[in-house]
């Protein structure tokens, strides 16, 4: 699958929810892009977690009215896929090389190249997160701001490393078996929605578990591999200046992870969302909680959620239709929590940092 030619094509596919799937070939083997609204707004480019694509990892996200007036008022989307985990995907051939991280920051270059974008907006989960912040780290000119879920920055731990390992065995041995969708499962949700014997899966892990049933195998354990053999990052957060906000669950496995990532961050730059009675996907478990640090964020960059008279009292509007006391944010239901974290091992000053916490 790996070609030589740093050229891209470019195939027109099917239409997906009136988004248009373009499969954009480059350097390191073909990549699915689904475009969704008008290419002259700024570029907002979404990556998925392990074995999900945008359908999986972003609908709940998208499907919010409220979310998705803000988002596709302001941006054309660009759902990109992980090699192999496009909707209807074939299998890929099991011989040829597994890319690597870098290989695939490369491939966003690409298809940024070949549509014409200059800097954009990156929203990634897990993986997915960790694939956005590398390019963030490595083509710092073409990134605007980063929108993380869960993200992951270090190495593996020997922990995940090991889980990795029994997902990578399952996957080779056993192709996407009950045993690995209870591990991904558990990457992904709170316990509350995995349910229990006597609690009943919620209905998005219902829906979920149907779509990784439609995975290939040998697909997933192609990025499960490049991302167990990822390098840490942490150094390269240190040099990043676009505006950065993350979304983590208190129940995710990464949580540590990510406020690891949030204090090597530059403070000017960076805030960190705790979303309570969480996991990992807050973009599927707890869509709405996203909504009003994104408009808090996008702010920044004088994008507004278009004005409705009939619009949440839940979310900021344009200031010029809401009063400065309203935007507070007390008002609008959230705690600020600052807590302390040390700068670095050799340092004995520590941060007042801000840890917003989303009440269910």
């Amino acid at each position: 699958m790996a070609e030589s030619s740093g050229s891209v094509l470019v195939d027109f596919k099917t239409i997906f929810l009136g988004g248009k799937e373009h499969i954009v070939k480059t350097g390191s083997g073909p990549v699915s892009v689904i475009v969704y609204g008008d290419p002259d707004k700024p570029a907002l480019l979404t990556y998925p977690d392990l074995a999900l694509n945008h359908m999986s990892c972003f609908q709940g996200l998208f499907f919010c009215p409220e979310a998705a007036s803000l988002l596709l008022h302001n941006f054309c989307i660009y759902h990109i896929s992980p090699p192999g985990h496009e909707l209807g995907a074939g299998a890929v051939c099991p011989n040829d090389i597994v890319p690597s991280v870098d290989d695939l920051t490369d491939q966003i270059l690409e298809v940024l190249n070949y549509f014409r974008l200059g800097a954009v907006m990156c929203l990634g989960a897990m993986a997915g997160a960790y694939i956005v912040t590398l390019f963030a780290i490595k083509y710092r000119e073409r990134v605007l701001g980063l929108i993380l879920i869960s993200p992951l920055c270090k190495a593996p731990s020997w922990t995940e490393w090991l889980c990795n390992k029994v997902m990578s065995n399952l996957l080779y041995f056993y192709g996407m078996c009950h045993l690995l969708k209870q591990c991904l499962l558990y990457r992904y949700f709170s316990e509350e929605v995995r349910g229990s014997p006597e609690v009943p899966e919620s209905d998005i892990v219902q829906a979920c578990r149907k779509l990784l049933d439609e995975k290939q195998s040998v697909n997933v354990l192609r990025f499960l591999q490049a991302i167990n053999r990822r390098p840490d990052i942490t150094e390269g957060l240190k040099t990043l200046r676009c505006r950065t906000l993350i979304f983590v669950g208190d129940q995710s496995p990464f949580h540590s992870e990510a406020l690891h990532m949030t204090a090597k961050l530059d403070r000017r730059y960076c805030a960190l969302v705790e979303v309570q009675a969480c996991g990992s996907l807050v973009t599927e478990e707890q869509p709405h909680a996203m909504l009003i640090p994104m408009e808090y964020f996008l702010m920044a960059y004088g994008l507004y959620r278009p004005y409705q008279l009939n619009g949440s009292p839940r979310s900021p509007l344009s200031p010029s239709c809401i009063s400065a006391e309203l935007l507070s944010p007390e008002s609008m239901g959230l705690k600020l929590k600052p807590i302390k974290t040390r700068v670095s091992p050799d340092s004995s000053d520590e941060e007042d940092r801000l840890l917003v916490h989303i009440q269910s």
